[in-house]
């Protein structure tokens, strides 16, 4: 048994150099292709979109047009949304006699609407297909307030499917998704002429009456999705403009698990909360503070629309900008002129000065939120860059963020509510230093690996 065993320790010892060395050789062509194939993944994709979009006939270029045109319909809407509730705000705590916190359960209905329709995307949109789970619901009478904002609970639901689609779809799309993100966002100019019309019903009577106005913008936009989108998938609305559906890869259930335990995919999502955060607090809250701080008159709401003009203009007119400086760092550089001239705002007793320097942060936010947004296709591990993962990934991050809208302009009614309106500015600024810190916590490359 010893010299069998002798024997056998013996042939393995003479043998295995050579079988090591060849395993070696296949293994090191095997690394070999793999590298390649990941190093050559960017180029590879870029290649196909471009003999993807060369293959378009010329009616899928117009129906590619058309869909685009429908989708920033949306956008104007959610815009629409968000710049109506500052300017009426004084008027709804005076008609029904609210204090900071009681007024501010508009944002936490909503928050519970937004939330609840991030979630629900994640399920909906693969049963029931893109453009089919659109939903609008607005109080256009002066009801008692529980069920006033329980339309806002309502409506935060249908804009958080309406507004994560859109974000996902516009992303997965391969002709300029960058661009194409940037004016997406910036036709929330929305924002821009709802508050010009708020500020005009908040002295009039039927000061509720606004609402009609976004009830039939909502109307129109819904017939457009379905008119355009015809109730079809993603996949089958790409199809359409002849780009083809990005690989499955795993199932629905399998991608709501990754999707919830990529580290990345949550700090871009906190990082958009306090984003919009700050965006609706400076639109909903500013025209509070001038007014009881600043002694400004009812034409304050204007500087709401000043505000989201300049975001307007900053997410389009600063393309070149992000590209020449670089997406990631131009968002600290970004972030701390905002706080520089939230200090002015805060410092300087100037209505006309904090009007400026309202609008100027308008400007310098604007590119914020799709720079990030497109941040998150770049930073997605590689193994899971198909297109309905990276939509659901979208939609989610866009969905999750969008409840800053509702949960940061509470919490400011909650602090106003004991110290004052005047403790708006601290608030903010101690918000965009969160910002900062988030977005440095962000990964700036892909995971390579599992």
């Amino acid at each position: 048994m010893g010299k069998s065993l002798g024997l056998a320790e013996g042939h393995t010892v003479s043998h295995h150099p050579t079988f090591d060395h060849h395993n070696l050789k296949e293994s090191d062509k095997h690394n070999e292709r793999i590298e390649v194939r990941v190093g050559s993944s960017a180029s590879d994709s870029r290649a196909g979109s471009i003999s993807d979009l060369k293959s378009q006939t010329k009616r899928q270029r117009l129906r590619a047009q058309v869909q685009f045109a429908t989708i920033c319909g949306s956008m104007y809407l959610a815009g629409w949304n968000d710049g109506t509730t500052g300017p009426l705000l004084p008027r709804i705590q005076k008609v029904y006699g609210l204090n900071f916190i009681v007024v501010s359960l508009i944002f936490v209905f909503a928050c519970v609407g937004f939330l609840s329709g991030a979630f629900a995307n994640l399920y909906l949109d693969g049963r029931f297909g893109f453009g089919k789970v659109i939903a609008y619901a607005i109080e256009a009478s002066a009801l008692p307030f529980p069920a006033f904002v329980l339309g806002y609970a309502i409506n935060g639901f249908g804009l958080a499917l309406q507004f994560t689609q859109s974000n996902g779809f516009v992303a997965s799309l391969k002709d300029n998704p960058e661009v194409k993100m940037g004016i997406l966002h910036a036709v929330s100019a929305g924002a821009l002429s709802s508050p010009l019309a708020a500020t005009q019903f908040a002295q009039l009577p039927h000061w509720s009456f606004h609402y009609l106005c976004s009830l039939g913008i909502a109307f129109i936009n819904t017939v457009l999705l379905i008119t355009v989108f015809g109730l079809k998938t993603q996949d089958e609305c790409l199809a359409q403009i002849g780009q083809p559906a990005g690989e499955k890869g795993t199932s629905e259930k399998s991608q709501f698990s990754q999707i919830l335990r990529l580290r990345e995919v949550h700090l871009l999502a906190f990082f958009i909360l306090i984003y919009v955060g700050v965006e609706v607090t400076v639109g909903g809250w500013m025209v509070t503070y001038i007014i009881d701080v600043r002694g400004g008159g009812p034409s304050s709401g204007y500087i709401s629309s000043g505000f989201f003009g300049g975001i307007m203009i900053g997410r389009v007119g600063l393309l070149w900008v992000n590209k020449k400086v670089g997406e990631r760092r131009v968002v600290f550089i970004y972030a701390i002129l905002a706080i520089g001239l939230e200090l002015i705002v805060w410092l300087v007793p100037s209505i006309i000065g904090g009007g400026v320097a309202i609008s100027i942060i308008g400007l310098i936010f604007g590119p914020m939120y799709p720079i990030a947004m497109m941040h998150a296709v770049r930073i997605l591990p590689e193994w899971l860059v198909t297109g309905n993962f990276t939509f659901r990934s979208i939609s989610w991050i866009a969905g999750f963020g969008q409840a800053g809208s509702a949960l940061l302009p509470f919490l400011n009614g909650a602090i106003a509510t004991k110290t004052g309106i005047k403790s708006l500015q601290p608030f903010l600024i101690s918000m965009m230093v969160l910002m900062i810190v988030l977005w440095a916590l962000v990964p700036g490359t892909a995971r390579r690996t599992r």
